[in-house]
């Protein structure tokens, strides 16, 4: 049940040590496998290597198979290795030497590598997808409330007016900007691996080109060394993506679970999406927001894992690789897990009106006596002192009524300029097509 089985029987122990959780994992691959066996197929076909007929029974099984991951009915039994070994077995045992046949001029290691190739691929678009939904409610809700101020913090301590509209919109073009980094994870996994074999190609007349164009990938990887060293380089790349998106999603629950606490009280989350307390009856825990940062602080760890996981390993194939599944495709499914309840809380997120007309925040618009100062010819190192004795003797009154202006204010958000990057985005950027990957 092995493809590389030669008849040598391996010792249990050892099998079911290297074996590790493939096979619960290889479920994350199995429907790309199935489409790079398809393309296999096809140009094995188109290469005199297998007869029209031989080619019909395998696009016939791997259709079937496509069914079964569809119907959620396809299982890798105990007696298989991995996914491989299970398409592989069950070709054969429907047309017999024609599913022998689909390995020909192809390797475990290019194979693992393609499905893996596709599997990133699909993964960064519906990344993509899932995080523009969240930058568009962001955008909604900073147009929503760009009239409602809020004292922005640096050091933990109130020090000028914001406003929701100001925040909301920040983390709408950071998200944008964490995209960036998905772009280039995308960017490596769009390079075709098929036909490198183990890493030094195939003295069959295959056709490379037309598996790429048949699988829909950006570009061939051309040299077979090269396109084995892709393996931890994809894997490494997207660790960094997803870390960082991690990084502002765990800033932006943090922000928001002081927000929400009772000293602050510029949120509020519905009773419903919060929990309670097993002594203190008044309490309403902003939980998800806690689980949502504390999750995302792990996910930062990912790229020094993998990156320690590959270090000083030569070119060509090793198996320490597997264990970059283990590491990665569960985080992969976290992140879009986090992404999906973001989405769920966020617009029910209750702004609090009014913020700024709290005495305690007076102090928030000395910035803004001193400007009026400013305008009356006073210099700027003469008005903070003036504006800083009134504060210290207790003779400040703020100076509360304020506009600004420029691009990235409080009274100008630029909404307009920030939908434009979303647009520019989707228009030029290969994760802003629509999904097409299975």
């Amino acid at each position: 049940m092995k493809i590389w089985d030669k008849g040598i029987a391996v010792d249990k122990k050892i099998e079911q040590f290297t074996v590790g959780r493939d096979r619960e994992l290889d479920l994350y691959l199995a429907p790309f496998d199935v489409q790079a066996s398809r393309a296999q197929a096809n140009m094995l076909a188109a290469a005199g290597l297998i007869s029209a007929a031989e080619n019909a029974q395998l696009q016939q099984g791997l259709g079937e198979l496509t069914q079964q991951l569809e119907a959620g009915t396809f299982v890798i039994e105990p007696e298989y290795e991995d996914v491989h070994s299970k398409i592989e077995a069950y070709l054969t045992e429907k047309f017999g030497d024609a599913g022998k046949k689909i390995h020909t001029a192809r390797s475990r290691n290019d194979q693992v590598l393609t499905a893996l190739q596709l599997f990133i691929r699909d993964y960064c678009r519906r990344t993509a997808a899932r995080t523009l939904e969240l930058v568009e409610v962001l955008l909604t809700k900073a147009e929503a409330h760009q009239t409602d101020l809020m004292p922005g913090y640096t050091h933990f301590q109130a020090a000028m007016p914001s406003s929701f509209g100001l925040w909301f919109s920040a983390y709408a073009e950071h998200l944008l900007l964490d995209l960036s980094l998905f772009e280039a994870a995308y960017a490596v996994a769009d390079q075709n691996p098929l036909g490198s074999g183990a890493g030094f190609g195939s003295s069959f007349p295959i056709d490379r080109l037309q598996t790429t164009h048949e699988l829909g990938f950006g570009n061939l990887a051309v040299s077979s060394v090269g396109a084995q060293m892709l393996r931890g380089k994809t894997e490494r790349t997207l660790a960094f993506a997803l870390a960082g998106m991690a990084a502002t999603l765990a800033k932006m629950a943090y922000d928001l679970v002081l927000y929400n606490s009772q000293d602050l009280a510029f949120v509020e989350l519905p009773a419903a999406f919060t929990t309670g307390s097993s002594i203190m009856p008044h309490k309403k825990n902003p939980d998800v927001f806690e689980l949502i940062r504390g999750r995302c602080q792990v996910l930062q760890a990912l790229p020094n894992t993998l990156l320690l996981a590959t270090a000083g390993l030569p070119s060509g194939y090793h198996r320490d690789f597997q264990l970059l599944k283990e590491t990665l495709f569960e985080p992969m499914t976290q992140l879009l897990d986090i992404l999906d309840i973001v989405l769920f809380a966020l617009p029910e997120l209750r702004i609090k009106p009014d913020l700024l007309n709290q005495a305690k925040y007076d102090a928030v618009f000395s910035v803004e006596n001193i400007n009026q100062l400013i305008q009356a010819g006073v210099p700027f190192r003469e008005a903070y002192k003036q504006v800083g004795r009134a504060v210290e003797d207790g003779s400040y009154q703020p100076h509360r009524e304020f506009q600004t202006t420029h691009l990235g204010s409080v009274h100008n958000l630029g909404l307009a300029e920030i939908r434009d990057k979303v647009a520019r985005f989707r228009n030029g950027s290969r994760l802003g097509e629509p999904q097409t990957d299975s």
